[in-house]
């Protein structure tokens, strides 16, 4: 059977990302480049610079990718990009870039919902993952739990009633002055702490999530305690939102009876959370997690979901637009 080859297209925050995929699993080339630097002059993305950039990057991120990858781009047999959820100004550079890409070489288009994305690299980190599981999907704008049915078949049984995981450690850092971007920086600082203040889970009868009670009284203790410890705050926040993704996780494996969990995701790079879900196995529970380099955004992933789309009759016409608050079905 011959092989397909996609190429991925992620533009939806402020990672420009090119990617070709071999059978979605095998990567040819990834090339992601980070306005990191860029937003933390400003302690976050700010979404019209994140728009321009994408604009002053993508041509030459893809021709590096193609160059990389060792295919010519008519050995290309899909185009595939981001729709959404995202920043609406950045996923419009992507996907009209993916769109005149597919119409000049007369290729299949199909547009990949980003967080289907997050769980595919999971495709590319372990040959041997299939569906049916669980996926633990943390990133800066999302928190779900989903049952992952099928490659492009999903229940999503729980998600954040407010802030999400990672909108969440981007807070706390800014808040007790670690900067941006969040996420890594916490999770350095708490591995110098103790996890022994007492902060508060919310729970709900369902699987659904709530990080603003324990984001604001991280937020208190600092501005109202002298001399707290920030490291020990770190680790006890960290400890505590794990706590809160465990309960949620054993719910959806009780419901469903599937014994597989997949982490995707930013938080899911996070050192503590990670070495929490990889105790469970010895309760039974498999655990999957993405390489480090693919739990943030990057376009190998998004290559990687659009080839199961693909291979399972979805294609997209040149009328597809950007749906920033485009959800997981």
């Amino acid at each position: 059977m011959k092989s397909i080859i996609t190429l991925g297209i992620e533009s939806s925050c402020d990672e420009t990302a090119v990617a070709v995929v071999r059978d979605g699993r095998e990567v040819l080339s990834n090339i992601i480049n980070s306005q990191i630097d860029i937003h933390t002059l400003y302690g976050g993305v700010v979404p019209e610079i994140a728009s321009r950039n994408h604009i002053n990057n993508i041509s030459n991120v893809y021709k590096e990718a193609i160059k990389q990858s060792g295919v010519s781009i008519e050995e290309i047999d899909v185009v595939t990009c981001t729709y959404g959820p995202g920043l609406v100004g950045a996923l419009l550079v992507g996907l009209s870039y993916g769109k005149a890409l597919s119409y000049a070489i007369n290729k299949p288009l199909i547009g990949v919902n980003h967080i289907e994305g997050h769980i595919a690299s999971n495709y590319i980190t372990h040959k041997d993952l299939e569906p049916p599981f669980i996926c633990v999907m943390m990133s800066g704008g999302n928190t779900q739990i989903v049952h992952v049915k099928d490659y492009t078949k999903f229940e999503v049984l729980g998600k954040t009633r407010d802030d999400a995981i990672g909108e969440s450690f981007d807070k706390i850092a800014r808040v007790i002055g670690l900067g941006y971007p969040g996420g890594p920086k916490v999770d350095k600082l708490a591995q110098q702490g103790e996890a022994n203040i007492k902060l508060p889970k919310t729970h709900f009868d369902n699987m659904d999530f709530s990080f603003s009670g324990i984001k604001t009284a991280v937020i208190n203790l600092n501005h109202n305690t002298i001399d707290i410890n920030k490291a020990d705050l770190c680790k006890s926040f960290e400890k505590t939102v794990t706590e809160i993704l465990i309960v949620n996780v054993k719910k959806a494996i009780d419901k469903t009876e599937v014994g597989t969990v997949v982490l995707a995701g930013g938080v899911s790079a996070n050192s503590y959370i990670r070495k929490e879900f990889l105790n469970l196995e010895k309760e039974g529970i498999k655990i999957y997690m993405p390489d480090l380099k693919l739990c943030t955004d990057n376009a190998a992933m998004i290559a990687s979901a659009g080839y199961y789309n693909y291979i399972n009759g979805k294609r997209n016409d040149l009328s597809l637009n950007a749906i920033p608050n485009l959800k997981l079905e």
